[in-house]
């Protein structure tokens, strides 16, 4: 989606804000007297006032013709009000045969910041991927291209800068999570991320299953073994504050398709495992987005990538792993799998980069999905602080976060009477379990977060900022976390 800032409407249609009761007050140059009243009288008959995101459509004598006017709500006027009504705007109009649009500010008046998340609403409801869709009919192919700003208040396309950063680190992160299995795979997802970032000045690091055996990341690559596809360890690693040491890892959970193993999952829904990479999926988002509007943080983001696949070659439940840290796993579930992946994955980025904090993502448990649905991610860490600092990020940047318990007595359900610990836990606490197990990868001093996001990254219906399929979930969310956090 093309956005533009401009004093001058030139397209067809004209969309104008309108906060909560505020249709009185509603007033453009945009619209002659008579056709402003013809659009605040559909307004009134439609008991439109201005609630956030909902929107009224008029049509309005033009010359010869006639034009196509729509009142925005904008609620209360926050920042993730006019959020939503951009991505509302999108919705109505993106499949409607317009091409262009006005959006005029001049009776919002809002400020910058909520002028920049109004263009990224608008503009990441409108992403799709239609590639495979060969037969799409011609009325609902996406025509919607172009969003001119009027009036907005000075400041705003600077403020917009770092949300085109954010909205262009959502679509590859969607692109990725929306692919099928067998274009998306540890490989393809590397040569995919790499290309896309290419010359934003990220530093590169790819392991393969050689220099990963010889570094014994025998529980990522237990994991692997079942599968035709090679597994591989991607690094992005950001420097954006200069000399230092890197101050934060990103690790993500790249499972990019997940069968179950031997332990085999259901035949129905199992095509949606082709989002069990969501967690690497986010991470990489957010190091092109830091990348592209210039972060000043030192960052790294780490992906372990498998499939999960059940040949001859596969774990099988009973069999013993060696972790990189030493430590040795019990398996008696082989579709709990991503712990596997993410405690090597945490070792090699403890052990070569030595950050202070780890926020790792994963779609991890459906245990968080029975927990908290599609609403909120699953939020555990050893720190306080932390915790809070993820929880506001959350809240600030609309990806929401719900924080869960951490303790001895959860801890001491995964000890195994063989190996060190084992990879599942009883039926209850699940993702508790899950948690507890990949904690005790994380060295003494620190600061350790994970965030099982199961529940998030993929939408059976639309949302606010979304259609119907990926979501983006993780993105905005560790953007908000860096930006408030760790930048100087």
């Amino acid at each position: 989606m093309q956005i533009s800032f401009s004093t001058a409407a030139t397209a067809a249609t004209l969309a104008l804000l309108v906060e909560k009761d505020g249709l009185e007050r509603l007033n453009t140059g945009a619209l002659e007297a008579d056709a402003l009243r013809v659009v605040t009288g559909a307004a009134r008959a439609s008991r439109f006032d201005g609630e956030t995101a909902a929107v009224v459509e008029a049509f309005v004598p033009n010359g010869e013709g006639v034009r196509r006017v729509l009142l925005i709500g904008t609620g209360g006027g926050s920042e993730s009000d006019y959020e939503r009504a951009g991505g509302a705007l999108t919705a109505r109009l993106l499949v409607s045969g317009v091409e262009e649009v006005a959006v005029d500010m001049a009776s919002a008046a809002p400020a910058p910041r909520a002028v920049a998340r109004f263009a990224a609403g608008a503009a990441q409801r409108g992403w799709r991927h239609d590639i495979y869709r060969t037969r799409l009919a011609e009325k609902a192919k996406p025509t919607l291209t172009s969003i001119v700003l009027l009036n907005a208040p000075e400041g705003s396309e600077a403020a917009w800068a770092p949300q085109k950063a954010l909205t262009e680190g959502l679509e590859l992160t969607r692109t990725l999570v929306t692919e099928p299995p067998n274009i998306i795979y540890p490989e393809s997802f590397v040569a995919k991320v790499l290309a896309d970032v290419a010359g934003l000045g990220l530093e590169v690091t790819v392991l393969g299953e050689t220099e990963m055996r010889e570094l014994g990341m025998g529980a990522l690559l237990g994991v692997s073994q079942g599968s035709a596809r090679d597994a591989r360890l991607l690094a992005l690693k950001w420097n954006g504050a200069g000399g230092g040491d890197t101050e934060l890892a990103l690790v993500g959970k790249g499972v990019t398709f997940d069968t179950g193993g031997i332990s085999l999952k259901p035949g129905p829904g199992m095509e949606d495992m082709k989002w069990d990479m969501g967690g690497a999926g986010a991470v990489v988002g957010a190091m092109k987005t830091l990348a592209l509007r210039k972060a000043k943080a030192n960052v790294i983001g780490v992906c372990g990538l498998v499939e999960n696949m059940p040949d001859g070659n596969a774990i099988r439940p009973g069999d013993v792993l060696t972790s990189m840290s030493g430590q040795t796993i019990e398996v008696l579930n082989t579709d709990a799998e991503g712990r596997l992946v993410l405690c090597d994955a945490i070792t090699w980025v403890q052990r070569t980069h030595h950050p202070k904090t780890i926020v790792d993502l994963a779609t991890l448990t459906g245990a968080m999905i029975v927990s908290l649905g599609n609403e909120h991610g699953g939020c555990f860490a050893n720190d306080d602080a932390l915790a809070d600092q993820l929880l506001a990020a959350g809240k600030a940047s609309g990806d929401l976060l719900w924080r869960f318990p951490l303790g001895d007595a959860y801890n001491k359900l995964i000890d195994s009477t063989i190996a060190d610990m084992k990879n599942v836990g009883p039926r209850g606490a699940g993702s508790i379990t899950a948690a507890q197990f990949i904690q005790r990868f994380v060295e003494a001093g620190v600061r350790w977060a994970h965030l099982d996001i199961a529940g998030m990254v993929w939408a059976d219906k639309p949302g606010a900022t979304f259609d119907k399929g990926a979501t983006g979930y993780g993105v905005r969310l560790l953007d908000r976390f860096v930006a408030d956090n760790f930048e100087r």
